[in-house]
């Protein structure tokens, strides 16, 4: 299936909203205004910058805003970005504690989402310029976009709508492309099939909700709060439950009339078990986060024939980050891609960040680091 078929049958269905009054207000999400100068990509850099760097491995005391931190080399067929914002993500926390598959060589800079502007261009980059507006969903090492500058691979590197602001341009890479790879690329979503996007108002749950409904998937999402569950909403998701009701998966299912045909999983480890007694035939469930061992019945898979996937934006080849960034530019420039930016902080908070993404209840959205004025 085509992505840009399936966003040909994008259906507008008014939204159920299950546990909470209809009077909702607004969910916050970034401002749709941004001040920028065009010399600020040519203004002349020293051979240090700030940024933020772990020595150790360990909790967030480990993390130290230093000055004087070397400019990162730029390489051919890569991209020196001058950063304002640096989104984060939780992966980022498991790196830092050193419970991660692929840890980088200390002393490292965290993080691989970024937006700003082109500075300078390495040899063979042809598809930017000086000064673009651009957004950087990952780097090669997994690292370096909590900085004034980050190098890129050009691979990496997208062209930033006008009509988002840095702080959501700093909230697309590890959601939206995430989002993207597990419904369209590894579920395999089409229109029509009933998705529930399970803890939809963090980052990767709302960019989940934005795609399923843009390619005309009747999306159900949940949420621990009203706050959140008014977020999802405000993504496009049809009907919404809080998942910190009792019997919540019993609502939804009786709710509905039905099971769901894709799942998207942020926390396998306390909801896969009951995600496999909500199965319809050849239904697929998409694991995009866990944090810990969990025991299921594969019984439940059986009859309907369904399956369980794992999802790694790190796996992705070239193709698929090709294939990933057209869709996702596309959907910016078309309206229906619209990061939802919760809390921004400081370059010297960034400690308390990385506390809030793991223990903050109630996920409304992406958290993000401001470097620079724009």
């Amino acid at each position: 299936m085509k992505f840009q078929r399936a966003l040909g049958s994008l259906r507008m269905l008014s939204p159920t909203y299950v546990n909470a009054p209809h009077n909702f207000s607004q969910a916050r999400d970034g401002c749709f205004s941004s001040q920028y100068v065009d010399s600020f990509s040519t203004m002349s850099i020293g051979p240090t910058m700030k940024a933020v760097r772990v020595h150790r491995f360990g909790g967030p005391d480990v993390l130290s805003l230093e000055t004087n931190v070397p400019l990162p080399e730029l390489k051919q067929n890569q991209v020196l970005v001058r950063v304002l914002y640096a989104g984060v993500n939780p992966v980022e926390t498991y790196i830092r504690e050193g419970q991660y598959s692929r840890l980088p060589d200390l002393p490292y800079i965290p993080g691989s989402d970024a937006a700003g502007y082109v500075h300078q261009l390495g040899e063979g980059v042809t598809n930017l310029k000086v000064g673009d507006r651009v957004f950087v969903a990952g780097t090669s090492s997994n690292s370096g976009s909590y900085a004034q500058f980050v190098v890129s691979d050009a691979t990496f590197v997208f062209p930033l709508h006008e009509r988002l602001t840095f702080a959501q341009g700093s909230s697309l890479g590890v959601s939206f492309f995430t989002a993207y790879k597990a419904l369209i690329l590894r579920a395999k979503t089409r229109p029509g099939e009933v998705v529930l996007v399970h803890g939809a108002s963090g980052a990767g749950g709302t960019a989940a909700v934005q795609i399923a409904r843009a390619i005309g998937a009747t999306v159900v999402g949940t949420a621990g709060t009203k706050e959140g569950m008014d977020v999802v909403l405000k993504c496009g998701a049809h009907h919404v439950f809080n998942h910190n009701h009792k019997c919540y998966e019993k609502k939804m299912v009786e709710h509905l009339g039905t099971g769901f045909d894709v799942i998207i999983e942020h926390l396998a480890n306390i909801n896969l078990g009951h995600d496999l007694q909500m199965l319809k035939p050849g239904a697929r469930v998409m694991v995009v986060g866990c944090r810990g061992s969990v025991n299921i019945n594969p019984r439940h898979l059986m009859l309907p024939e369904a399956s369980i996937g794992g999802v790694a934006l790190g796996a992705s080849t070239t193709a698929d980050w090709n294939e990933m960034g057209a869709a996702i530019v596309a959907g910016i420039e078309s309206g229906w891609v619209n990061p939802v930016v919760n809390k921004e902080y400081c370059m010297d908070q960034v400690q308390q960040v990385h506390h809030d993404i793991i223990y903050s209840k109630g996920a409304k959205g992406k958290l993000v680091i401001k470097v620079a004025d724009g």
